[in-house]
């Protein structure tokens, strides 16, 4: 006779570590059944890039646990009918906390009105976005200083959650196979170049962090704007983007080490703070947080949209970004700040045109960071960088990339550029470009627009939204 089991079910939370929902499932000493749906009634699907992940993260899961049940569909209909064919007395998950979230409030009333034990957890933040208010108005926190300052004089997190030894449930049910979910691409196959240099699932996300902790996170703080610098930074955001390490992991691991993490964890609480954003404004995506950026006047150029998209803007530092983006579905954190600074404020491009570019090419695409660092850079977000912060997209390329050793990578025909030409191959003197082998306008772009005149009309643009 089996026992009547616990339907586990995963979403951003692919890791037995540290699992809330799957710990106090084991807990209650029932069989397991693991579950992931590939929800087809969400607000937005996954992008391309994060599919591809999502196929290997799924398979690196599936052998963790032994087993994990795949499903196509709407939870609220796979859910409850999954519960009466094996008999199942609850369904646990981790809460999600953009419009989604919708859908999980509907599925517990109903699971629970049929007197199914439905039980949600805090598994993806360390904070939960309605615990940390502001001291005056007991209203959200718009600022990240002062959120982050609230955070760290009250933050008590308990050690992580071990993984637990789990029964699964040997019942059949009805299921796909991994494949049936068709998250690969195939015509063409442009996945497979992008894995290598990539350890998907949980032991590849403790791997990255332990490495990170090891010794570059010491020079974190004066390395991680560095695009020349591959190992400045964790890499470990398409972990978190997936749940195979979770934050309170993240922390704990970096305290227990007589390291310099401060600034480390600042990033991990930028994360916390645009899901607090989320939370409270779940039309994110889709809406200016500051309503004065209803009336900008964006440009619908799609000349400069694919060129911008395709590494092709003759600014070097921009295109090599774009291009490192577009083989690997990674781009250095800096570059993303320069490179969405340019789209916007160059090319005066709406931000949410690339904002739906790095869901769909990133790996690490997750629906708050993606969203509230975008309008972080247009200005229209919540304690955004001001408008008239525009970066210099040479400048900051002889800064973060002095050699050049980043625009030679992904910028190939410009290599043998010497590097006070690399960042500015306009400047350089025509023997140089020919020694070089370079044709501007021909094997490299020229600029699509002046540096100068695009900032100035940037400025005229965003000085009338003020007037």
């Amino acid at each position: 006779m089996l026992k009547h089991p616990i339907i586990v079910w995963f979403r951003r939370d692919l890791r037995l570590t540290d699992n809330p929902a799957l710990f106090h499932a084991v807990q209650t000493g029932a069989p397991i059944l693991p579950l992931y749906i590939d929800e087809t009634n969400l607000e937005r699907t996954e992008g391309s890039a994060s599919r591809l992940w999502l196929h290997h993260s799924l398979k690196s899961l599936t052998t963790d646990l032994g087993d994990l049940v795949l499903r196509r569909g709407k939870a609220s209909e796979i859910i409850p009918a999954m519960v009466k064919a094996i008999g199942a007395t609850g369904v646990y998950w981790n809460r999600r906390y953009g419009r989604d979230r919708e859908i999980d409030a509907a599925l517990k009333e109903n699971l629970s009105a049929n007197g199914i034990d439905a039980r949600s957890f805090n598994g993806n933040l360390m904070s939960e976005p309605w615990e940390i208010k502001t001291k005056t108005s007991n209203a959200y926190y718009k600022v990240f200083s002062p959120y982050w300052r609230a955070v760290l004089a009250n933050i008590q997190l308990p050690e992580p959650l071990p993984k637990p030894k789990l029964t699964v449930f040997e019942g059949s049910a009805e299921r796909l196979t991994l494949d049936e979910l068709s998250l690969l691409p195939t015509r063409p196959d442009w996945g497979s170049k992008m894995m290598p240099g990539w350890r998907v699932g949980e032991d590849g996300a403790i791997a990255a962090l332990s490495d990170f902790l090891s010794g570059p996170v010491n020079s974190y703080k004066a390395d991680r704007d560095r695009a020349d610098k591959p190992k400045g930074t964790s890499r470990l955001s398409p972990h978190l983007a997936f749940g195979e390490i979770s934050p309170r992991q993240i922390w704990h691991a970096t305290k227990m080490r007589d390291v310099d993490g401060a600034k480390f964890l600042s990033e991990v609480g930028w994360r916390e703070f645009s899901y607090n954003l989320l939370y409270h404004n779940p039309d994110l995506r889709t809406q200016n947080f500051k309503p004065d950026f209803d009336g900008f006047p964006w440009s619908k150029n799609e000349v400069f949209l694919h060129a911008w998209q395709n590494g092709q803007t003759g600014y070097p530092f921009v295109d090599a970004g774009m291009r490192e983006l577009w083989q690997t579905g990674y781009m250095h954190n800096r570059v993303r700040m320069v490179t969405a600074s340019f789209l916007i404020k160059h090319l005066m491009i709406d931000w949410r045109e690339g904002e739906r570019w790095f869901w769909d090419t990133l790996f690490d695409a997750d629906p708050a960071n993606n969203t509230a660092s975008w309008q972080w850079v247009a200005g229209s977000g919540a304690d955004a960088a001001p408008y008239f912060r525009i970066f210099n997209p040479f400048g900051q390329g002889e800064k973060f990339d002095s050699d050049g050793d980043y625009v030679r990578k992904w910028v190939p025909e410009l290599a043998r550029l010497p590097k006070k030409f690399i960042h500015r191959p306009w400047d350089a003197p025509a023997l140089v470009l020919q020694e070089a082998g370079v044709t501007l306008g021909g094997n490299y772009p020229r600029p699509i627009v002046d540096h100068k005149a695009a900032r100035e009309a940037a400025l005229s643009a965003y000085n009338m939204i003020r007037a």
